[in-house]
């Protein structure tokens, strides 16, 4: 484990620092404003390498790690933690392809999607199977080289605005073990997208349901055999709960960058906001909690990286915590500019809204302690 980033952590971190600064943050406003998608600008960050980060380099990914991938992902949040999220889905879904697709399956998506030539969404949620993803009723029946699919799946980030789904569908019995992962083209007959829902942050990518009504899809887009899907959407929610939590990260570190500004300027009672101790002490704390969950994450990331036996714990640990943390100095950073941090203009309440939803999906951070808690009395046995 590590407390320093080396040279070349501290160059992938810098380089998409800078990329944020310049490319993301002047539009970040204007993007949740008119519920802009910014497909040109995340294909320009496929060009840096980030459109496949920990994808094998045989297909055209930069081959990195879950480490280095924490570190992109917060910075490239500073700019809009809406738009890093959705880079780092669209790299969960390439990586479940990578990691459990044949050679003919990587060679034939990958290499588009390392460069978001084509974008991909991950299909698990449906309308009446969100934290208990095992519960899932989308059907995928065996017609002869296809499957033909029926079902809705909800809350799918980039749908309608990506080209592939990475789905999980029924192929079997109830429970897990029924569950099977299928490629989906999103042009295919028989698919369709609701409406872009109207949300409360998120705004700068499309979410609506996914419709299958008897959708024809190859047997030969199928991950891995029947049955495994639901190991590969647990296995890729790992890294996805990292992912989430270095963009919460990103989204509070800026929000606090932006509360400590104004506090220099910003007077009342005839001293600058910064000389008042109770103040300087929100900080503070504000400040702890923020460092407290980055090495939470670094830990998790390095596990992870390792294959621990403990890495799906402390990836549930960190998510749970880092995405509260960030929630909250996001939230204390809009306290600390008074009536100006609820104008849009400041940003912050933008964050603020992002940064909430963190706490619900890659897994609800109840669900977070329901698996650290199964760990733990596992483990006691």
């Amino acid at each position: 484990m590590q407390f320093a980033l080396n040279e070349d952590q501290i160059a992938v971190r810098d380089m998409a620092l800078a990329f944020a600064a310049e490319k993301i943050a002047p539009h970040a406003l204007r993007w949740d404003e008119e519920k802009h998608f910014p497909v040109e600008v995340m294909r320009e960050a496929a060009t840096l390498g980030m459109g496949g980060i920990y994808i094998r380099d045989d297909v055209g990914g930069s081959g990195m790690t879950r480490f280095d991938a924490a570190l992109i992902f917060e910075a490239l949040a500073t700019g809009c933690p809406t738009t890093s999220a959705f880079i780092s889905i669209h790299n969960m879904a390439s990586w479940m392809i990578d990691a459990y697709g044949s050679d003919t399956q990587r060679h034939k998506w990958l290499p588009k999607l390392c460069t978001m030539e084509l974008i991909a969404s991950y299909c698990l949620t449906e309308p009446g199977a969100g934290s208990d993803a095992a519960a899932l009723r989308t059907r995928a029946v065996r017609d002869g080289d296809h499957y033909i699919l029926n079902g809705q799946k909800q809350f799918i980030s980039g749908a309608g605005g990506t080209d592939l789904l990475v789905a999980m569908v029924r192929t079997g019995a109830d429970g897990p073990g029924g569950i099977s992962t299928l490629v989906i083209d999103g042009n295919t007959p028989g698919v369709s997208f609701g409406a872009n829902e109207r949300k409360m942050g998120w705004n700068a990518q499309p979410t609506r349901a996914v419709i299958f009504e008897n959708a024809r899809v190859p047997v030969a887009n199928r991950l891995s055999e029947e049955g495994v899907g639901f190991k590969i959407a647990m296995a890729g929610l790992d890294g996805g709960r990292l992912n989430i939590t270095a963009c919460s990260l990103g989204g509070a570190q800026t929000a606090l960058d932006k509360a400590r500004s104004y506090m220099k300027e910003r007077k009342a009672f005839g001293k600058r906001l910064d000389e008042f101790q109770a103040l300087q002490f929100r900080l503070a704390d504000m400040a702890i909690e923020l460092e407290a969950a980055r090495t939470f994450l670094w830990r998790a990331a390095a596990a992870l990286d390792r294959k621990d036996p403990d890495a799906t714990m402390l990836c549930a640990m960190a998510k749970g915590f880092g995405t509260d943390a960030g929630f909250e100095v996001a939230n204390q950073a809009l306290q600390l500019h008074g009536g100006y941090g609820y104008l849009s203009e400041y940003g912050i309440e933008k964050i603020v809204r992002d940064l909430r939803v963190h706490q619900i999906l890659e897994g609800t951070n109840e669900i977070m302690r329901l698996i650290v808690a199964r760990k733990l009395i596992e483990g006691a046995r």
